[in-house]
This record gives structure tokens, C-alpha cells and sequence, in this order.
């Protein structure tokens, strides 16, 4: 049993999922206003989570032909086997869908539904279905889902979505991309073996080391902006720490673009992402 559930929380992407449930709080967060109602709150979180999930799990049961030609994703319970990829999993993933956004109506609003919907709908159809295979500007629009979390949990304190939270939705849009290309540049012969036209796969290691440098600037210019238009000092200096070790990483990528150097610079971008999250919150919630 243990194992079993073990397979389903892989197909799930939990781990993914909960980060996207923490943007939709950050989201709360960086939003003035008053505070949504407690139940409001959870109601959303766990929306957030089940569709961000429900559009992970549909991500590996399309993809289960390429995941089987690349290393990381050949072990995947589509790929090995263990779960038979029959017509149930796409009617309980699209079920689990709306039942999270149907949730989010219903406790939050209807803004807020609308993008728990949209950051599921991007990731699962326009990333896997429609770019994936077809561009190099896949992980560019995938990076969507990430801000629509933002903007569902701005929506429940305000669904006009003031200055601070457009800015830190589009500071999530501006990660995905060199945290993506850091881990694809990493297993570019995995992507070049399945076919799928990754950055690092179109455009070779040097080339992609200074995009990756290049999106980490603009990325680390915009996760700034929101603490002077509402944020406080936390929020600032868990933007300046993150986006120095991007930053940091980044720039010894692109000196010796190996697949260690991608590999801390993915590592590196986690770091940030966490510090912004956290910092949004503890701005709001414990020093404010």
C-alpha cells in the first residue's frame, strides 16, 4: 500500500503542486486588503493544490511515450507499467479539476476560480499538449501556471489585482524559464534522445547558459519592484538574497556551462523562488 501511494503521489506531482499552492498564498499575501475569511483561505490553498496536481498527473499520462526515452522520467508509473494508462485517468484527473475549481467558486469567487483553472489549463494543455513537442517557447508560456496561482490568491482578497501582485505574478512567469532550461540544459541529450526541441537541445550549452543569465537579471529586476509598491524590508531582502544566488549560479554557468553548473543553478533558482514565497508571507503575516 505504501508503495502504491508512493506511485500515485509521483503521478500527481505533488511536490510541484505544493509550490504552486504556495504562490497562490504569497499571492494573499503581497495583495492589500483584508484577509479573506479563514475557511476562504484553505478552501482556496487546497484548490489550488488538487488542480496544479490534476494538471501534473495529465502531464505524465501524455507524455508517457517520451518519458520512457529519457532517463529521469523513465521510471514513471505510465512508463513502467505499474498504472495501465486506460480512459479512468483522464475522467478522474479532469473530475479533480473541476471539483477544485467548482471549490474555489464557491468559497472564494469566481476570479479566483478562473485562474485555478487557467494555471491548470496552461500547464497540462497549452505547455504538454500544444508546445511541448512543437518549440523552444514551451517552458516560456508553461511558466503561466505558476503566476495564475499568484493571481487566484490575489483575487480572494481583491479581484481588481493591484500593482504588487500583477508584479510578483509576472516575477513567477519571468522564474520558469531559467529554472526549466538550468535542469534541461543539465539532461539536454535526454530531451535531444525523446525529440522534445528544449532551449538547450535548439540552441547548444554556451548559448544557453547566457539566455539562462539573461532571463535571471530580468527575472531577479522584477521580483524587486513590488517591495516599492506595498512590500516591506522582508520581502526586499529575501528578493536581494534570492536573486543573489541566482544571480551567483548563473554567472558560473555561463564561464563553464557543464552539467553540474546547470544542475546548482537549478538548485540555485529553488533557493529563490523559496526565499520570495516566504519572504511575501512573513511580510504580511508575521512582521506587518
Amino acid at each position: 500500500m505504501v508503495a502504491v501511494a508512493g506511485q500515485i503521489l509521483s503521478v500527481f506531482k505533488l511536490r510541484i503542486g505544493v509550490v504552486i499552492m504556495l504562490s497562490a498564498l504569497a499571492g494573499i499575501a503581497v495583495t492589500p486588503g483584508p484577509m479573506p475569511e479563514t475557511y476562504q483561505v484553505w478552501v482556496l490553498a487546497v484548490a489550488v493544490l488538487i488542480s496544479a496536481a490534476s494538471a501534473g498527473a495529465f502531464n505524465q499520462y501524455v507524455e508517457r511515450d517520451i518519458d520512457g526515452l529519457m532517463s529521469r522520467t523513465a521510471k514513471r508509473p505510465f512508463v513502467t507499467g505499474r498504472f495501465t494508462a486506460g480512459p479512468l485517468w483522464p475522467f478522474v484527473i479532469w473530475g479533480l479539476m473541476v471539483v477544485a475549481v467548482g471549490a474555489a467558486a464557491v468559497a472564494v469567487n469566481a476570479w479566483a476560480a478562473l485562474y485555478t483553472f487557467l494555471g491548470a489549463f496552461t500547464y497540462a494543455v497549452v505547455y504538454t499538449v500544444w508546445l511541448k513537442r512543437r518549440t523552444w517557447l514551451n517552458i516560456v508560456f508553461g511558466g503561466l501556471a505558476g503566476s495564475f496561482a499568484v493571481l487566484a490568491g490575489a483575487a480572494a482578497v481583491d479581484p481588481g489585482i493591484g500593482a504588487s501582485a500583477f508584479l510578483f505574478s509576472l516575477a513567477l512567469f519571468l522564474w520558469t524559464p531559467p529554472h526549466f532550461w538550468s535542469l534541461a540544459l543539465a539532461l539536454k541529450d535526454d530531451y535531444a534522445a525523446a525529440g522534445v526541441p528544449m532551449l538547450p537541445v535548439v540552441v547548444g550549452a554556451k548559448s544557453t547558459a547566457r539566455i539562462i543569465l539573461a532571463s535571471t537579471l530580468a527575472l531577479v529586476l522584477v521580483s524587486l519592484t513590488p517591495a516599492f509598491v506595498g512590500m516591506g524590508l522582508t520581502y526586499l531582502a529575501g528578493a536581494i538574497i534570492g536573486g543573489a544566488i541566482f544571480i551567483w549560479f548563473s554567472v558560473k554557468l555561463v564561464g563553464n556551462p557543464t552539467k553540474r553548473n546547470a544542475m546548482l543553478a537549478f538548485f540555485s533558482s529553488l533557493v529563490q523562488l523559496s526565499l520570495l514565497l516566504v519572504a511575501a508571507m512573513a511580510d504580511r503575516w508575521l512582521i506587518s
